[in-house]
């Protein structure tokens, strides 16, 4: 309570009457004070929060467009992006959409697909962009681009000689797993269609310490965004084969919670996203 009055300038005790005003005119009781004075969500008050949230970010619109009789795109915008995907498109997005609207406020929170599934429900960012794999029910998603496996190889693997690499010849031989959902379930489910049970020999979340272990010889592994360096992080090459395969094509979704109004600068920004990454 105390922190909430900081934050809006105004006392403890308006706050309270506030929040006591609310639940009165929506007849629940939406918080709990424990023994310690800490504030936790009643059930009816984690149900709302989406909703408030949603509220207030149509509000800012609304005081944004209001001064500026909807001409501006304006106000803050979050947006969530998979852990793997950010370092590759992010940037890029972010540089260029700042660019383009300078008014809007852009933010965003990295997370797995499941964390960045929670926060569009909470009404913790507008927009995610995500691999379209294990979506949830009442999440909806837009195709941005279609991206495609490849194998990192260490140089001296005799593989690294090809052109282009057929999973089937990659049995036996050691791999480096990038254990990150999806990523664990897409490659074992690639080479299992070449008739390929990998040979794990390390298990990382991290996509840098698979190039890293690959370019020392540990073992090869795949993957699917493309640094422009072909080096690791200790300045060790890398050989980066595509797959001789027909592989279907993975696709990068921009995702939504179902039936939600957007803002007008996350509609924006959608459309931004579509005509910067489709193709």
């Amino acid at each position: 309570m105390s922190a909430a009055a900081e934050r809006l300038h105004i006392s403890q005790s308006a706050v309270s009457v506030g929040i006591a005003e609310l639940e009165r005119q929506l007849g629940s009781q939406l918080l709990l004070r424990d023994r310690a004075r800490r504030l936790t969500l009643t059930d009816a008050g984690r149900r709302l929060l989406p909703d408030a949230r949603a509220l207030l970010a149509r509000s800012d619109e609304v005081l944004a467009g209001m001064r500026d009789v909807g001409q501006r795109v304006a106000g803050r915008l979050v947006i969530g992006c998979f852990m793997t995907i950010a370092p590759f498109l992010l940037p890029g997005l972010l540089e260029r959409f700042q660019a383009a609207y300078p008014d809007v406020v852009l933010d965003f929170v990295e997370g797995s697909l499941v964390e960045l599934q929670e926060h569009l429900r909470e009404g913790r960012c507008e927009l995610a962009v995500l691999y379209d794999q294990d979506i949830q029910p009442g999440i909806s998603c837009e195709v941005l681009t279609l991206t495609r496996p490849y194998v990192l190889l260490p140089p001296e693997h005799p593989l690294a000689s090809e052109d282009a690499v057929w999973l089937a010849d990659l049995a036996g031989w050691d791999m480096v797993m990038l254990d990150v959902p999806p990523s664990l379930h897409y490659f074992s489910e690639v080479l299992a269609r070449a008739g390929v049970e990998p040979v794990i020999r390390h298990r990382t979340v991290s996509f840098e310490m698979v190039r890293s272990l690959v370019a020392r010889g540990v073992g090869y592994s795949l993957a699917i965004q493309q640094p422009a360096a072909s080096v690791s992080y200790e300045g060790r090459p890398v050989a980066i084969r595509p797959i001789r395969d027909r592989l279907p094509p993975l696709p990068i979704v921009l995702a939504r919670l179902s039936g939600a109004r957007l803002t007008r600068r996350a509609a924006v920004f959608s459309t931004f996203c579509h005509t910067t990454l489709e193709g």
